[in-house]
């Protein structure tokens, strides 16, 4: 484990510390995921900083847990692939792939049911008491999901992490990944893709909860198109 840390790039060390900085100030102050997670465009509660701020909060241990544990597991080998201004660059525009695919999904779902991307006009927003209600026509799943959409903001690096998965994946598509769940190794241009075919098969079964699995999936479409954008060969 000490020669895991020690080994730490740049780039992902400081990551690594912003990240576990801000978990702990989201534990110690309560509006933090409101102020620095980031909402729907259309929502009073969005800001722009959320943009960036979005990928450093978490919204529990087992996030902050497996994005960290990928952040340190894959991101040295790509920084040093990369340069660490180009790794910075690629990890942040993944993030911010991730958040427009997420908000592109919203946007459609908005519309389907208020008839206009822009619906904010039509709810109220009780700030005090963290409550929205609507004078629309609409069914109660309808309603759950502007709800959801305009009062729940999005947190994690799940979808940057996601770009340095397809990243190794394509960079090293034939290098071994040891997992704790299976008992043989497995390749990453194998492991890698199936993860994120589950992810698209959950995003559009909106299975999984409250988690934005589309987002995962804007984060490594956003890490291909780097990729092949600054023409970066493969490694083994």
């Amino acid at each position: 484990m000490n020669s895991i840390f020690s080994n730490l790039t740049p780039v992902v060390k400081n990551l690594l510390i912003i990240n576990v900085i801000c978990f702990i100030g989201s534990a110690v102050f309560d509006q933090s995921i409101r102020f620095f997670g980031v909402f729907y465009p259309d929502s009073p509660f969005f800001n722009v900083w959320q943009i960036i701020t979005y990928m450093f909060m978490h919204g529990g241990f087992s996030h902050i847990f497996f994005n960290m544990f990928s952040l340190v597991m894959f991101g040295p080998i790509i920084e040093h692939m990369f340069g660490s201004k180009r790794f910075l660059n690629f990890y942040l525009i993944c993030g911010i792939g991730a958040l427009i695919l997420q908000y592109g999904v919203q946007a459609f779902e908005v519309y389907q049911i208020a008839g206009t991307v822009k619906a904010s006009s039509l709810l109220q927003f009780d700030f005090l008491n963290d409550r929205v209600s609507s004078s629309l026509q609409v069914t109660q799943e309808q309603f759950s999901t502007l709800a959801s959409i305009y009062g729940t903001p999005l947190v994690g690096a799940s979808g940057a992490i996601y770009g340095l998965l397809l990243a190794f994946a394509y960079l090293f598509p034939n290098m071994p990944l040891y997992l704790f769940f299976i008992p043989v190794p497995i390749k990453a241009k194998v492991f890698i893709p199936i993860l994120i075919l589950i992810e698209i098969y959950l995003g559009f079964s909106h299975a999984g909860g409250s988690i934005a699995h589309l987002a995962h999936v804007g984060g490594a479409l956003f890490g291909y198109i780097l990729i092949k954008a600054w023409r970066i060969r493969r490694g083994i």
